[in-house]
């Protein structure tokens, strides 16, 4: 694996540089909601700080905006005022939204100078979007020299790479989340590595149709039913699916929820988590993994009882852990479900969709910008 010159190398005394950090959190009543990214951001910060750099001009993307109502949704002054609050220095300073300009997500040279003017260095610090060729991401580093690694840019490239180079034995990753289509490259990838991968949410149903099984109203991809035979039909005994399934008529009559086998589920109801059987079964061979790999929850985590079976997941992750096993959550949903409980997991990834793609075995731009260690 390709490692990129990291700022540890760095000569950065009385030097500007540009940080491209992910501040891409959620915003409430004026203020930040969540600042858990911000937090992230700080080792890389602070280390220039302590470093001696003159100026530190950091740059992000904050949500989708499309029109100019957006600009005052989406304006970076209250991710600012936070990152003031935990790093108080006058010489940080935070750009404007990234997205705001258009030369940004068309990885414009014209904007990305724009970025640079002024900086002698550059810093990607933003795993979440290195899978993403865009002017603060990528066009940016072929300007500013050197072009190097953040901590946190760092730590998801030694933890992911970890996975696809030289992970330890039993090696278990469980794969969860509605669609099939968004993993198959991740599973494909991961099948030739692991020692078992374990399937749960809606995708599962998709398995289950595949198999020949009622699956009444729960979310199926006809399109991928096939794909699903053939996975099945490929993986040997490394494909595990649910034994059961907690079901409902609806998420409204969550209330009416039961447990049944795969071969149980009726029409008219719908698979809404994995059953307690399911929960004890996955939670068994976790324990017993030296490295575990997670993306994806196991129901609908957001409505009990249906969250029964994530946390199921969460916590036979942390109890991994406490036997030595290294536990790597790659982002998205799953982060959510973990929450509290990261400092008792070896690495909770920052980018849903970067990891996954490195874990498929996809360059990612913002990485291969940078310049090699």
């Amino acid at each position: 694996m390709r490692l990129p010159r990291s700022i540890r190398d760095a000569d950065v005394a009385g030097k500007t540089v540009l940080v491209r950090a992910d501040l891409n959190v959620p915003l409430e009543d004026g203020g930040v909601a969540d600042d858990t990214r911000i937090r992230a951001s700080l080792p890389t910060l602070e280390l220039l700080l302590e470093q001696g750099v003159a100026e530190v001009r950091v740059c992000s993307h904050l949500g989708r905006p499309k029109t100019e109502e957006d600009r005052a949704k989406y304006a970076m002054a209250p991710v600012g005022a936070r990152l003031r609050q935990l790093l108080p220095d006058e010489r940080v300073r935070v750009l404007e939204n990234t997205r705001f300009h258009p030369g940004e997500t068309t990885n414009d040279e014209g904007f990305a100078r724009e970025l640079a003017d002024g900086c002698e260095l550059y810093v990607n610090d933003a795993f979440g979007s290195a899978h993403r060729a865009h002017a603060s991401t990528e066009a940016v580093a072929h300007l500013l020299k050197p072009a190097v690694a953040g901590f946190l840019m760092e730590k998801e490239l030694e933890y992911l790479g970890q996975l696809l180079t030289n992970p330890k034995h039993p090696f278990v990753a469980v794969l969860g989340g509605a669609k099939i289509s968004g993993k198959i490259d991740v599973i494909r990838s991961l099948l030739p590595r692991v020692d078992e991968l374990l399937i749960g949410g809606a995708m599962a149903c998709t398995f289950f149709r595949a198999m020949g099984l009622e699956v009444g109203g729960s979310l199926v991809e006809p399109d991928r039913i096939e794909l699903a035979k053939e996975l099945l039909a490929t993986s040997g005994k490394k494909l595990i699916l649910p034994r059961g399934a907690c079901v409902a008529p609806s998420l409204e009559r969550a209330a009416d929820a039961r447990s049944v086998s795969i071969d149980q589920i009726a029409k008219g109801w719908a698979v809404y988590d994995i059953d307690e059987a399911t929960r004890h079964d996955f939670a068994a061979r976790l324990l017993r993994a030296k490295t575990i790999f997670w993306n994806g929850p196991m129901g609908v985590f957001e409505t009990p009882p249906f969250d029964a079976g994530t946390r199921a997941i969460a916590n036979a992750l942390v109890d991994a852990g406490k036997k030595g096993a290294v536990t790597v959550v790659g982002g998205g949903d799953s982060v959510a479900a973990v929450a509290g409980m990261e400092d008792q997991l070896s690495h909770v990834s920052t980018g849903g969709g970067a990891s996954l793609e490195f874990l498929e075995g996809k360059e990612l731009p913002g990485v291969a910008a940078l310049e090699d260690a």
